[in-house]
């Protein structure tokens, strides 16, 4: 049977470089409707083509572009999500250009707004439009625009606010709407089922080559790995899928494993939660709810946590009960949570392979910062690093 190899798509940011190229031209060029635009990734190097749904002049001056997210085959919530852009033109008042120099740079010439349903960060409170969009937004739109022309262009995600509620971004301080989040124009697919096949054979090469491999689930994981010295050739990204590939170590004959993971992914294992991604299982407050009780601590500190809206919210709270009364709950709690995610992760693959193989854990927050290494993880990061 032919395999199948799953099908990419463009991440957000692109939506909505493609949206405001749109209603750029509506208003450049008088174009009363746009079929499609051409944009520039940058990251790779390629041109996508990218439908446009509908582009229209508002008023004299001010354009609106809309496109639909389209994440390739992932179970990305963000499928068939409209994606708006509106474009205000205008020109630099006379003289301004000579009053303030000639070395004006596209940033300035362009303005990106971040309207209903883009996520702000909750420290600072700017629009959550990263790095890439930026970059990606700016280069596009520059080259549309002629000398002494500026636009500002307003990002809007009509179904954000609702769709943000069904994502982990407010445990990475974002709130009331979606990131434009990413460092490359295509969507992989990352949690489509035909992606497992390929972190198998991925997974099936590193065994070859080492004894101990580091499961790492997201970017985060892989990218605080590589600050610890890892070297990279030991890292298997997994996304969700961590029960088949931890079985999958078995088959190989892989040693050990250690799991690098943000806390709120990874304590789903203690459970025995194997597939992490939220649309299918989630436990988070119960997980810890029942460690906090477990420890022993107070009824009401444990309904606190349990009303936790995130498990970064919960992890704050232990966090403030050790400041404020000199107790250990975190290192007591995520200790034991570490511990317990070992060794189910360890019965998980001797259970479906026969073999017995040590696993380790490091749980991280989201400030990269690692709240819990179990102990057979401690001796893993010393072996490798």
């Amino acid at each position: 049977m032919t395999k199948t190899q799953p099908l990419s798509g463009y991440t957000l940011p692109v939506f909505a470089c493609a949206a405001a190229l749109a209603a750029l031209r509506c208003l450049r060029d008088g174009i009363q409707s746009v079929d499609s635009v051409s944009v520039n990734l940058l990251e790779p190097q390629i041109t996508a083509e990218i439908l446009i749904e509908q582009a229209s002049v508002l008023k004299t001056g001010t354009a609106l572009g809309v496109t639909r997210s389209d994440p390739g085959d992932n179970l990305d919530l963000t499928r068939n999500t409209p994606v708006w852009a509106m474009v205000e033109l205008g020109n630099w008042e006379e003289g301004e250009r000579e009053r303030e120099g000639e070395n004006r740079g596209e940033g300035e010439q362009i303005v990106i707004l971040g309207g209903e349903g883009i996520g702000r960060h909750t420290v600072g409170g700017g629009a959550a439009i990263y790095d890439y969009a930026m970059r990606l937004l700016r280069s596009n739109l520059s080259r549309e625009l002629a000398r002494g022309e500026k636009i500002t262009v307003t990002l809007i995600l009509p179904s954000g606010r609702q769709l943000a509620t069904r994502t982990s971004n407010e445990a990475f301080g974002v709130v009331e709407g979606l990131s434009l989040l990413g460092t490359t124009g295509i969507s992989q697919p990352l949690s489509a089922p035909g992606q497992l096949e390929v972190y198998r054979e991925q997974l099936q090469q590193k065994a070859k080559l080492f004894d101990c491999l580091v499961f790492c689930i997201g970017e985060n994981g892989l990218d605080l790995a590589r600050q610890l010295g890892i070297n990279p050739e030991r890292l298997v990204k997994t996304a969700n899928w961590l029960g088949p590939l931890l079985v999958e170590a078995g088959y190989q004959g892989v040693q050990s494993i250690l799991l690098f993971g943000y806390h709120g992914k990874l304590m789903k294992l203690a459970a025995g939660i194997f597939h992490t991604h939220h649309h299918l299982a989630d436990g988070r407050r119960e997980i810890l709810t029942a460690y906090c009780a477990k420890a022993r601590m107070p009824a009401d500190a444990c309904s606190a946590i349990f009303a936790a809206a995130t498990a970064e919210e919960a992890l704050g709270q232990l966090r403030a009960l050790d400041a404020e009364f000199g107790s250990n709950w975190v290192d007591r709690i995520y200790g034991d949570i570490a511990r317990q995610i070992d060794l189910r992760s360890s019965d998980c693959i001797f259970t479906h392979t026969n073999r017995r193989i040590s696993v380790g854990s490091v749980m991280f927050g989201r400030d990269r910062k690692i709240i819990v290494t179990s102990d057979i993880g401690d001796t893993f990061l010393t072996q490798i690093c």
